[in-house]
C-alpha cells in the first residue's frame, strides 16, 4: 500500500511539473500599462521564450476578437504548442485592446509605430530577463508587420511571420474593396487611398467610406500604410520563418512567397488545409466562418512541428 501511494504521489507529481506555468507579464509604458501572459515550460532554469505579437483590430492576446461571436484561442494553443516543446512565450493585449485599453491613447493620436515600439519593449524585457537564454518574436496577421520592425529595433534572435502580408496596407485594401465597390463610391475610395499613401488626410469622405476612414483614423492609417512588409523583410539579418495555409481567406500564399522573394534566405513553410485562424478548415465559406469561434478546434499539427523546428534550431 505504501508503494502505490508513493507511485501515486509521483505520477501526481510529474504530471503538475509538465504543465506549463502562466503568469501575468505587464510592461509599464508612459502611457500605462500593457497586459500579458507569460507561459513558462517548467518553473526553472534557462529557455528560449517567443514574444507573440497579435493581428489587426480588436484581436486580444489569445487572438480573440469581440467582434466575433466567441473565442477561438489560436494564439492561446500557439503558446501552449510552444510550452509543450520547452519554449516560453509572452503574448499580450496590444494598447487599447482588453486589457491593455487604458493604456490606448485617442484614437487619433495612436500611431502605428506605437504598436512597434511595444513589440520592441516586450522583446527587450524578455532579454534582460534571466531566465531566458535567447528571445524570438511571432507575429500574426497585421502583427506581422509589427514583429517583423520590432525584431530589427530591438535586434531579436529569430523572426517568424504568420499569414502576414507582403504588400502595404493600403494596396491590401484597395484589393479587397475593388469588387465591393463600384461607380463614385470607388473613385473616392481611390482618392482617398491615394492621398493617405501619399501622406496626407482626405477631406469629404463619403458616409459608407467613414468607418473605414473617418478623420480621427486617417493619422494611423497615414503612419500604417508608409510600411511595405516586402522591402522591411529585406532587411532583416536574421534567422527568419514564413508560415502561410492554403485555405487562408484573407491572406493568400502569393503573399508569403512574395516575402520570401524578398528574403531569399528566408524558410518558406506553407501549411495545406490551415486558414488564417491556424486550423485544419476547408476552404468552404461557412466552415472559415465557424472556425473563427471555435476554440475546439486545434492548432495546424505542421504549423506546430514546423515552428517548434526552426526556434529549436536557432534559438539557444
Amino acid at each position: 500500500m505504501r508503494m502505490f501511494f508513493i507511485s501515486l504521489l509521483f505520477a501526481v507529481c510529474s504530471s503538475s511539473m509538465a504543465a506549463p506555468l502562466e503568469q501575468a507579464a505587464i510592461l509599464d509604458t508612459p502611457t500605462g500599462k500593457i497586459v500579458g501572459t507569460l507561459m513558462l515550460p517548467r518553473p526553472d532554469g534557462r529557455m528560449p521564450v517567443a514574444v507573440i505579437v497579435a493581428g489587426s483590430g480588436p484581436t486580444d492576446r489569445n487572438g480573440n476578437s469581440n467582434m466575433l461571436p466567441g473565442p477561438n484561442d489560436s494564439l492561446k494553443q500557439l503558446a501552449q504548442a510552444l510550452a509543450d516543446a520547452g519554449i516560453a512565450s509572452v503574448r499580450y493585449d496590444k494598447r487599447g485592446i482588453a486589457a491593455s485599453a487604458l493604456a490606448g491613447p485617442v484614437e487619433s493620436a495612436l500611431r502605428f509605430d506605437d504598436y512597434v515600439n511595444d513589440a520592441a519593449a516586450w522583446l527587450q524585457k524578455m532579454k534582460q530577463d534571466g531566465r531566458f537564454s535567447s528571445v524570438a518574436i511571432i507575429g500574426h496577421s497585421e502583427g506581422s508587420l509589427i514583429a517583423m520592425l520590432a525584431a530589427r529595433q530591438a535586434r531579436a534572435d529569430a523572426y517568424v511571420s504568420i499569414a502576414g502580408p507582403a504588400a502595404a496596407a493600403g494596396q491590401v485594401l484597395r484589393q479587397q474593396l475593388r469588387p465591393k465597390l463600384n461607380g463614385e463610391l470607388a473613385t473616392q475610395n481611390e482618392r482617398i487611398l491615394v492621398a493617405l499613401e501619399h501622406g496626407n488626410t482626405a477631406d469629404n469622405v463619403p458616409p459608407a467610406l467613414n468607418v473605414l476612414y473617418r478623420p480621427n483614423v486617417q493619422p494611423y492609417l497615414i503612419s500604417w500604410f508608409k510600411y511595405e512588409p516586402a522591402a522591411e523583410l529585406a532587411k532583416l539579418d536574421m534567422p527568419t520563418l514564413i508560415l502561410q495555409g492554403t485555405t487562408d481567406i484573407q491572406v493568400p500564399v502569393s503573399e508569403a512567397e512574395a516575402l520570401k522573394k524578398a528574403s531569399p534566405a528566408a524558410t518558406l513553410a506553407i501549411v495545406p488545409g490551415m486558414n488564417h485562424v491556424l486550423k485544419m478548415v476547408p476552404a468552404d465559406m461557412q466552415q472559415q466562418m465557424m472556425s473563427y469561434s471555435n476554440p475546439a478546434l486545434p492548432l495546424a499539427p505542421e504549423l506546430r512541428d514546423v515552428l517548434v523546428s526552426f526556434l529549436k534550431a536557432n534559438l539557444k
